[in-house]
C-alpha cells in the first residue's frame, strides 16, 4: 500500500492539469455557474450511488457541515470564481499564474491555523517553484485583451483564497472521516452554491452536444472524482504546505499536454521553467533529513 502512495502526487498532478481540457470544450456551451452546478450535482449523485456499493460509513452532522464548508470553498468559490472570469475574457496564462499564488497562501495559513512548522528551505521552495511557473506561463502574458478587468483579477484572487481556504479547512476539521461520504458532502456544498449563482447571475441557457458532453464526463470521471480523491488523500496523510507545492507543476504539465493534444507552441525557456518549478517543489516537498 505504502508503494502505491508513491505514485499519488504524480498522478494528481497529470489529472488535475487535464482540467483545461473540460474547460476548453465546455465554455463555448454553457454558462459557467450553470455547467459546474450540473457537474457537481452528476459527481455528487455518482457519489452517493458509489456509497451505498461501499457500504461507505455515514457522515456525522459535524462531518458533514465541516465536509459542506470545505467544498463551498474548494469547488464553488474556486473553480465558480476561475471558469467566471476565463468565461469574461480572462486570458487563461494570466489566471493560471494569479492561481499559482496558491501554494504561497496555503503555507501561510498551515502555519497560522494548523500550527505546521516551515523551514527556511520550504520557503525558498515555494519562492523558487513560483518562478518557475512564471517562466511557464510567461509567453501566454503577451496578449492580455480586454479581459483583464478588476472584475476578472477580483474573481481570480478569491479563487486562489478559496482554494487556499477549502484545503487548511478540509486539513483541520473534515480529514477524519470516511473519504467518498466526505467528497460527497463537498460536492453538496459546491453544488448548492453555484445552483444560486446560475438562478442569480444566468440565463441557464446550455447547447448540448457532443463537446459539451464530452468536457462534463471527463471533468466529473476525472477530475471531480478521480483527482479529487487523490487530493483528499493527500490532504488527510500529508502537510499543507508541501501539498499545495504540487500545484506548481500544473501549469507544466497542462502545457505539455497542450503541446501533445494540440499543437500548441513549446519552447525551451518554458521547459528551462519546468525544470525550475520541479526543483521548487522538490525544496519544498524535502524531508528533514537524520542525523547520526
Amino acid at each position: 500500500m505504502h508503494s502505491i502512495k508513491r505514485f499519488i502526487p504524480a498522478s494528481f498532478v497529470v489529472l488535475w492539469a487535464t482540467g483545461f481540457i473540460g474547460a476548453r470544450y465546455a465554455m463555448p456551451w454553457a454558462e459557467p455557474f450553470t455547467f459546474l452546478a450540473a457537474r457537481f450535482v452528476i459527481a455528487a449523485m455518482l457519489l452517493a450511488g458509489l456509497m451505498l456499493v461501499l457500504g461507505s460509513k455515514r457522515a456525522t452532522r459535524a462531518e458533514a457541515l465541516h465536509a459542506t464548508v470545505a467544498g463551498i470553498l474548494m469547488h464553488g468559490i474556486y473553480l465558480g470564481a476561475v471558469f467566471w472570469a476565463i468565461h469574461r475574457g480572462m486570458p487563461a496564462g494570466l489566471s493560471a499564474l494569479i492561481v499559482g499564488l496558491q501554494p504561497l497562501i496555503t503555507a501561510v495559513l498551515a502555519g497560522r491555523f494548523l500550527g505546521e512548522a516551515i523551514l527556511p528551505r520550504h520557503w525558498a521552495g515555494l519562492a523558487v517553484g513560483l518562478i518557475g511557473v512564471v517562466i511557464v506561463l510567461w509567453p501566454k502574458l503577451g496578449a492580455l485583451g480586454g479581459g483583464v478587468t478588476p472584475e476578472t483579477l477580483i474573481a481570480s484572487l478569491i479563487s486562489v483564497l478559496g482554494m487556499s481556504a477549502g484545503t487548511i479547512w478540509q486539513k483541520r476539521y473534515a480529514s477524519g472521516g470516511d473519504l467518498v461520504a466526505a467528497t460527497f458532502w463537498q460536492y453538496i456544498g459546491g453544488g448548492a452554491l453555484m445552483i444560486l449563482a446560475s438562478f442569480a447571475f444566468e440565463t441557464r441557457t446550455v447547447i448540448i452536444n457532443g463537446e459539451l458532453i464530452f468536457a462534463m464526463a471527463w471533468l466529473v470521471l476525472v477530475l471531480s472524482i478521480g483527482a479529487i480523491f487523490l487530493l483528499m488523500v493527500m490532504i488527510r496523510d500529508g502537510e499543507m504546505s508541501k501539498v499545495a507545492s504540487l500545484f506548481y507543476l500544473v501549469p507544466a504539465v497542462t502545457a505539455v499536454i497542450a503541446w501533445a493534444l494540440f499543437g500548441e507552441q513549446l519552447n525551451l525557456v518554458q521547459i528551462v521553467g519546468m525544470a525550475i518549478a520541479t526543483l521548487g517543489v522538490g525544496l519544498a516537498t524535502a524531508r528533514q533529513g537524520k542525523r547520526n
